[in-house]
């Protein structure tokens, strides 16, 4: 049974920074795309960032480009996200997924900025 598991989400004033974790299990780590998303209150769940699954490769949202950082220790089975100079815009419960071959989600950590 494939597991997704974040944690770091926290409360943070704006301007601070966080750094969230997600550790997989049951599945084929290495071989997966992975990104995270995130979804607001009201708001659909949209995707923050992306890594392939050498991590090599990177992509951002606009909104978070220049502040969020995803890399990836496939040795360790884990995908994290840096995230500096949050703002209040940036709360919402973040969300690991694997996106290729096959997609897996996890549960969510929630991420609250202050301003």
């Amino acid at each position: 049974q494939v597991h997704l598991v974040e944690s770091g989400g926290d409360l943070v004033q704006s301007g601070g920074s966080l750094r969230l974790s997600c550790v997989a299990s049951g599945m084929e780590f290495s071989v997966h795309d992975m990104a995270w998303y995130r979804q607001a209150p009201g708001n659909q769940r949209e995707l923050v960032a992306s890594i392939d699954h050498g991590g090599m490769f990177m992509d951002y949202a606009t909104s978070v480009k220049g502040r969020f950082t995803i890399s990836r220790d496939n040795e360790k089975k884990t995908l994290y996200l840096q995230m500096n100079s949050l703002k209040p815009e940036d709360t919402a419960v973040y969300f690991c997924s694997a996106t290729y071959p096959y997609v897996y989600w996890g549960q969510g950590t929630q991420v609250t900025v202050a301003s």
